[in-house]
């Protein structure tokens, strides 16, 4: 998973992006501090692949992983070169999702590249360069398709569409609001549009608001209230607390976060609201070679899920002896839980459950 971290300059993006991947881009007070997007590559947070280590003493262990871009603050005029405009949302093209990080909180010594603090015009302003952007993307697929309908006339329902989508981005509206049925979302996500990205917004506040109650943030309210409208996810967090627990360890950490009323990072957070976003879930295999989480959409059935370990394994898929990881936790051990009925074969048609542990068999 590729999660695109955007918004002005200025807002806590690198700050937010180096807090969570440790990855040290650099942060400075002052506009494109970030000129060639930085990338940094985290571990997901998973208490169930722990279990499983402590279960197998593994001689590998291997969590799933996100891949955080960190691309440079977007201006109003981006979609046409303001700024460094263009080379920025072809970066963002590449990503699955993106965070988009909008500041909610007052502090004279760090500029607003607008003057103030506006979250609701914010946002506004980065929408409108995706919506621009992908207007003109959109024109030339729809000239290319009309072409292409000269010589079969099944292009007619993919122009449709566009159109549609065109209508909608012309209002001002993001590609993600146009309601689709799944082949039309298939057709869709070839154009590759960046609003038809899942998006969620991280309302950027100080740590007096977590402190305060973050419900009491006049600008976290008005991101909530734009996240609603738009379907997308929000996430109120603070790169400031972010930065500082990055250097504590495990118990030092749990005991701050406490204090500031949270039960998680906002790393691990942020992962799960990509996982729910995105649709996604884990699946684990366990032994003494390796313990490993594997990332999969909902809904994959059994042979799909293999084939993300090797082709192979999709190819010549057998059956899949699968447990839930609640059950194997119980019983304390894989002979046990065989001895109790609980592990499952499973053939072609089962759908993968998030926290199953599984053993595939195949046969090349």
């Amino acid at each position: 998973m590729k999660l695109g971290i955007v918004g002005l300059p200025n807002v806590g993006k690198s700050t937010l992006f180096n807090a969570i991947t440790d990855a040290g881009a650099q942060s400075a007070n002052y506009p494109f501090c970030t000129i060639e997007p930085n990338i940094g590559v985290v571990a997901v947070p998973d208490k169930r692949l722990d279990k499983l280590a402590e279960m197998y003493d593994p001689d590998k262990y291997t969590p799933a992983s996100i891949e955080f871009v960190d691309i440079a603050g977007l201006v109003k005029g981006a979609s046409k070169g303001e700024g460094l405009g263009n080379k920025f949302l072809s970066n963002i093209r590449e990503c699955d999702a993106i965070v988009h990080v909008v500041r909610c909180f007052e502090n004279d010594d760090i500029i607003h590249v607008e003057g103030n603090i506006d979250p609701a015009r914010d946002i506004e302003t980065i929408n409108l360069e995706l919506i621009l952007s992908d207007v003109e993307m959109l024109e030339r697929r729809i000239d290319k398709t009309k072409k292409m309908l000269k010589g079969d006339k099944k292009y007619q329902k993919d122009i449709d569409l566009f159109e549609r989508v065109l209508d909608a981005l012309n209002e001002g509206k993001p590609a993600r609001s146009v309601e689709c049925d799944d082949d039309e979302k298939a057709i869709l996500s070839e154009v590759a549009l960046l609003t038809n990205k899942p998006v969620i917004y991280a309302a950027n506040m100080s740590d007096e608001d977590f402190s305060n109650g973050i419900d009491s943030n006049e600008g976290y309210k008005a991101v909530q209230k734009i996240a609603a409208e738009e379907h997308a996810g929000v996430l109120p967090i603070c790169a400031q607390i972010e930065e500082e627990i990055v250097e504590m360890d495990k118990e030092e950490k749990e005991m701050f976060l406490a204090d500031m009323g949270l039960e998680e990072s906002g790393l691990d957070r942020l992962i799960k609201e990509c996982y729910a976003l995105l649709g996604l879930i884990s699946y684990l295999t366990a032994g003494k070679q390796e313990v490993r989480a594997w990332t999969i959409k909902k809904g994959t059935k059994a042979p799909q899920a293999a084939g993300k370990i090797h082709s192979d394994f999709e190819r010549g898929f057998i059956r899949a002896e699968v447990i839930a990881y609640d059950d194997l936790i119980a019983c304390g051990s894989m002979t046990a839980a065989k001895e109790k009925g609980l592990v499952r074969s499973e053939g072609k048609d089962y759908v993968m459950k998030d926290g199953d542990v599984v053993l595939f068999r195949f046969n090349v």
